[in-house]
């Protein structure tokens, strides 16, 4: 049996080393997951360059996990051996404060992170509470269901939860990690799908995905775009650039609703008179907890939905990270251990 295990720890900001650690027991109502797939996401940046309050290091990076159990902690169960499981973004709650309390777990006021407030899943091995735990279908490879446990639970459940039917217009505003995802959902979901990219080299794939119209944001306003076609019930903003979500607010039908779930670096700037005059809103999607990601998981089986992905090295962290920042990566970099 082996005593340690290889992670990449961020020691500084931008700073990545691949570190050999001692294998740790779990703790009452933790597991330790054998890491098989992890994905990198773009909110990775807040641990990585050091962006969160009161960050501490080192820290090993990823929330996008996917492993089999090797070893339970006291007071576990409903969870086997060699089981394969997920973990998410949300690491578990704490159970006692006013948003758990009122049965919103997600918005915990001290929510355990994997990769931000602990080790994640940049590593060969991994402590996770068993309450953040996910089973995974067999139908899904691991490389396939790591993205899903974050970018498809955030775009899965805006949609689902927006109060939208079958039939409505929706559009996906940004062609990437998270994007390619929200609008092959929509499809599947029964919607009028519109994906709106930069560039006329994005509408092939737009319509693999399942769009059924492309507006290309480089040449024509989406938003007029948006209201020659009747206006949008919903948007899904995914693509970090605030300057490019606010002209979409027009694009909204009455009583329309923009979904921001991508985290841009600058404002998003709006005209109030949108908002007023059409009772349009805009709010934010974070996550989700561990049934909705099986629900997200269960939903990508049925029909058929699966992430573009990039496989790299758990040792090639730091390039497969910088390649996904870069915005080169088709669409998402997941990280594999054994290789």
């Amino acid at each position: 049996m082996h005593t340690t295990y290889k992670a990449v720890e961020v020691s500084a900001p931008d700073t990545f080393r691949l570190v050999d650690r001692p294998l740790s027991t779990p703790g009452a109502g933790q597991v330790r997951i054998r890491v098989e797939a992890c994905g990198i996401c773009h909110s990775d940046a807040a641990t990585i360059s050091g962006g969160l309050p009161g960050q501490t290091w080192p820290r090993v990076p990823g929330h996008e996990v996917i492993g089999r159990i090797d070893a339970l902690g006291p007071s576990v169960s409903g969870w086997s051996i060699g089981q394969r499981v997920g973990v998410g973004l949300f690491g578990g709650e704490d159970g006692v404060c006013e948003s758990c309390r009122r049965g919103d777990m997600v918005n915990c006021q001290h929510l355990t992170m994997p990769g931000f407030t602990v080790d994640g899943g940049f590593a060969e091995v991994m402590i996770a509470e068993s309450r953040a735990l996910t089973a995974v279908p067999e139908e899904l490879a691991s490389v396939d269901a790591a993205p899903l446990m974050c970018a498809g639970v955030t775009t899965y459940n805006a949609l689902r939860n927006s109060g939208l039917r079958a039939g409505d217009l929706v559009a996906v505003q940004g062609i990437g990690g998270l994007g390619h995802l929200g609008v092959q959902f929509a499809r599947r979901m029964g919607f009028h799908t519109v994906a709106i990219g930069r560039g006329a080299d994005k509408a092939p794939t737009a319509k693999s995905l399942g769009a059924h119209v492309y507006i290309d944001a480089s040449i024509q306003d989406p938003g007029a775009a948006l209201r020659q076609l009747g206006g949008a019930k919903a948007i899904l903003a995914t693509a970090p650039a605030g300057s490019s979500i606010g002209p979409l607010l027009p694009g909204l039908a009455p009583r329309g609703r923009l979904i921001v779930v991508g985290l841009p670096s600058d404002a998003i700037q709006v005209s109030a008179i949108p908002l007023i005059f059409g009772g349009r809103t805009i709010s934010g999607e974070l996550t989700g907890t561990p049934i909705d990601m099986a629900d997200t998981l269960a939903f990508s089986v049925l029909q058929d939905i699966r992430p573009m992905i990039e496989t790299v090295p758990l040792a090639d962290a730091a390039a497969g990270y910088a390649r996904m920042m870069e915005g080169k990566a088709r669409f998402r970099v997941v990280l594999v251990t054994g290789q």
